[in-house]
């Protein structure tokens, strides 16, 4: 009986790729999944978040019922609700189309804008609803997102989008083309004006959209499976007769591209959108440790043999970046991503808390077993790797977030892959921009410093180094068999390199030695991380007061010296 009444029920069979409307859903007792093809009761879906039950599938939402389950219930003041429709093209039928998608959706428009809450912090937020002409964008929701965003700017607010697009309004031609611009442009000016946007991407975000407002943000997440692409699955294979794979334009591809910081679940975004306005709007700075937490930072009274402190810094169970991270700082949010080509697994990063101070993390990440080490490219950097260090070092001087460096790599990776993307020129920007960014940088040396791979992270305020970690020009074994000819003299080189901490610091390239009493690993990580805390926050009491000239000038003599 189920079956024949869902036969009869069209809205129930609109589900294409295991997407389908959301109020169509709610219109009758069951629905069906266009994925899993399972029969669904409604309820079971609306406390899903309206996914299906059974393999976790979206449902397209309406931006009302979307507004609803993100903002602070009662806080939403709708934006310029009347702006009128243009006909540009005088094209047939058009003014019809817009009047039955009024009367289907309840809306002017393709796009609700307006000021809300979201746990009790301000924002501007954007939501296209893809049941009005498939969210597509013409002059309204145009002009709608500019004002918003110029009224963002006015007021100081985040700016958050919801995307979801089949691209530009046909009907509309060049104007609806040049909203891609406009959008822009004013986005733009929220940015200088040092203001967080956010973008998230829904399914589908196509077209002008994606070329436009969409892959603009500070941070870019998306749903799961999402369809997200400039031309569309059908475009491509009608245009060049190219077969496309599977999962291709999806949000996990994209992830897997660099093109998106996170793939956020519908029910964690809420919380993952209010955790990073927090993070960008706290901004206090950071306090002073008590003395007691200080502890004295130098290395211990007997020095160690140079080869020993070479075998200690590349031992598989050493501290890695990760460690660090997860055990000094609090809401670590991992950002993802290039934005150009790849994630680099073997560079994690993103934004963490510092007690009340927002901090950029990044670390170079070893494995501690080989699958680890095959996904982290056994702690190598590619050229994306660098690339997205500088995109969250730069996302970093615009909010005026301290950046925190965990350097551990043997070197950079030299594959053919990389020199064909850069791996040179991307070292290269990175101690280029790092050299005056307008905000504190510290780089600690918790293994390996291998060559420029470490350079490229070690542009700072300060250089500090773990007891047990080396800095070397090259390896020891590169090193033996460039001037010796013979790798196997790497103990040998090793002592006559200066590679060692304690051999750095009186050199003058780095400003402090972490001291470990043993080397650092899962036995004394607590008290490791509680030490370089304390320091790390000292670090920034004193680097905070500092303007941002003055900062950049101090890094400049800092090499200068050298």
């Amino acid at each position: 009986m189920l079956k024949d009444l869902l036969r009869r029920t069209p809205s129930n069979m609109n589900m294409k790729k295991g997407r389908g409307e959301e109020p169509d859903v709610l219109k009758t007792l069951w629905a069906k999944c266009g994925k899993c093809q399972e029969l669904i009761y409604r309820d079971d879906v609306k406390a899903n978040y309206y996914a299906c039950p059974k393999c976790g599938a979206y449902f397209r939402l309406n931006a009302k019922r979307r507004m609803r389950m993100i903002v602070d219930r009662g806080s939403f003041t709708p934006w310029d609700e009347d702006i009128q429709t243009p006909d540009p093209l005088q094209f047939a039928g058009y003014e019809e189309k817009l009047e039955a998608c009024r009367e289907k959706t309840g809306l002017y428009e393709g796009i609700m804008t307006g000021e809300a809450s979201i746990e009790g912090q301000r924002i501007a937020i954007g939501i296209i609803d893809a049941r009005f002409l498939m969210g597509s964008m013409g002059y309204v929701v145009g002009e709608k997102i500019t004002r918003a965003v110029e009224r963002a700017t006015e007021k100081k607010l985040p700016v958050i989008l919801f995307c979801c697009s089949g691209g530009a309004r046909m009907q509309e031609g060049m104007v609806s083309l040049m909203q891609m611009e406009k959008t822009s442009a004013a986005l733009k000016r929220h940015s200088n004006a040092g203001l967080l946007y956010i973008s998230v991407l829904t399914d589908p975000t196509t077209g002008g959209v994606t070329a436009s407002f969409a892959m603009l943000g500070d941070i870019i997440l998306a749903e799961p499976g999402a369809l997200i692409g400039f031309a569309g699955p059908r475009v491509i294979e009608q245009t060049i007769r190219q077969k496309l794979p599977e999962g291709f334009q999806r949000s996990e591809f994209l992830l897997e591209h660099g093109f998106i910081d996170r793939i956020v679940e519908r029910s964690e975004m809420r919380k993952v959108l209010s955790d990073l306005i927090r993070m960008h709007t706290c901004g206090k700075p950071a306090s002073a440790p008590a003395e007691s937490e200080l502890a004295e930072s130098h290395p211990g009274k007997e020095k160690k043999d140079a080869w020993e402190v070479v075998e200690a810094s590349r031992k598989a169970d050493r501290l890695t970046a990760l460690d660090y991270i997860e055990g000094i700082f609090t809401d670590f949010l991992e950002l993802h991503g290039d934005r150009y080509f790849k994630d680099d697994g073997s560079i994690v990063g993103g934004i963490a808390m510092l007690g009340d101070t927002p901090v950029t993390v990044i670390g170079q990440q070893k494995g501690k077993n080989l699958k680890e080490n095959l996904v982290r490219n056994f702690g190598m950097p590619s050229p994306d790797g660098y690339r997205k260090a500088l995109r969250l070092m730069k996302q970093a001087e615009k909010f005026h977030r301290p950046v925190i460096c965990f350097v551990d790599t043997p070197g950079a990776y030299c594959g053919m892959d990389a020199e064909e993307r850069g791996q040179g020129r991307a070292i290269a920007d990175n101690l280029f921009e790092m050299s005056d960014m307008k905000t504190p940088i510290l780089s600690v040396v918790i293994g390996e410093g291998g060559s420029g791979g470490a350079l490229a992270m070690a542009v700072a305020d300060e250089v500090w180094m773990m007891e047990n970690a080396i800095y070397s020009i090259l390896s020891p074994e590169g090193f033996a068999s460039i001037l010796w000819k013979d790798s196997k003299k790497a103990d040998e080189a090793a002592r006559v390199m200066k590679i060692t901490a304690r051999d750095l610091l009186e050199l003058g390239i780095i400003e402090k030695v972490i001291p470990e009493d043993i080397p650092a690993s899962r036995g004394n990580e607590n008290a490791i991380c509680r030490m370089l805390r304390a320091q790390i926050c000292s670090f920034l009491v004193q680097y905070q007061q500092m303007g941002a000239e003055e900062l950049a000038n101090h890094r400049y003599q800092r090499f200068r010296k050298m």
